[in-house]
């Protein structure tokens, strides 16, 4: 047995994932499981690296950033700890001060649909949690390759984080997407995106007289809030236009 690195982090709520994730790259191993994120390296990795820590714990929050896209749950990511684990089981633990990241959101429901012979067509359940795989590894491989990706991203938890101004930060992902491909109509192209879901995006943050949208001062009449169906809405295009853009870099890297 040889020494070990051993970051952690601990995460609520512990079911974010809903699944274990297991990560195997050259220079390290690392498992999210119900709460906790555990890092294992090789000290002659982890000592010729100073930025290996923080750059860890940069990838683990594009991780949350792009699960967040699905579940708009709330999430707290903690300060690291690290341990040096030694052939004979001593332990050297260190706290080591990151900030944490914390986000508010909110929850799911889930259903299953069976056909007339009890065969299930639908498991919501199922379907959430692969596609929290699909973004949070989507997000992880791009965030540090596109400042798009992050851009993009940190829009849509900024609506989340700032209920109040929610569809001014969703636009954020519109006017972003629409700069990089030149104009709206070659973003909506580029990401196969309708033209109905890319207007109707639009028209909530923009013509609506809701409190929570980015011409509120310009309203005639009296603001309103948002539907938590207009709320939703929106989120489900945002979140189509961040998860085309990934898969086009995605599909133009292959």
């Amino acid at each position: 047995m040889e020494d070990i690195v051993i970051l952690e982090w601990a995460f609520s709520p512990h079911n974010y994932f809903e699944e274990p994730i297991h990560i195997i790259r050259d220079q390290y191993h690392m498992i999210i499981d119900n709460g906790t994120v555990e890092a294992r390296i090789k000290p002659e990795v982890y000592n010729n690296d100073p930025e290996m820590r923080d750059k860890l714990y940069n990838s683990l929050n594009d991780r949350f950033l792009g699960t967040q896209l699905v579940s708009h749950d709330n999430y707290k990511l903690s300060d690291a700890t690290m341990c040096f684990l030694h052939p004979d089981g001593r332990k050297d633990i260190t706290i080591i001060g990151k900030g944490g990241v914390c986000v508010s959101g909110a929850g799911q429901i889930d259903f299953i649909e069976k056909d007339e012979k009890g065969n299930i067509i639908k498991d919501s359940k199922r379907e959430r949690i692969d596609k929290k795989k699909q973004l949070s590894d989507l997000s992880e491989k791009y965030c540090i390759k596109d400042p798009l990706v992050k851009s993009l991203l940190n829009s849509n938890s900024m609506s989340v984080r700032d209920p109040a101004n929610a569809f001014v930060h969703l636009y954020e992902i519109i006017e972003a997407l629409s700069k990089h491909f030149v104009n709206g109509a070659g973003a909506r192209k580029a990401l196969g995106v309708s033209n109905n879901k890319w207007r109707r995006l639009r028209q909530l943050a923009n013509d609506e007289p809701l409190r929570q949208g980015r011409h509120r001062g310009k309203s005639l009449g009296a603001l309103r809030d948002a539907t938590v169906k207009e709320l939703e809405e929106a989120r489900r295009i945002a979140r189509s236009l961040v998860e085309g853009y990934l898969e086009y870099l995605e599909k133009h890297e292959k």
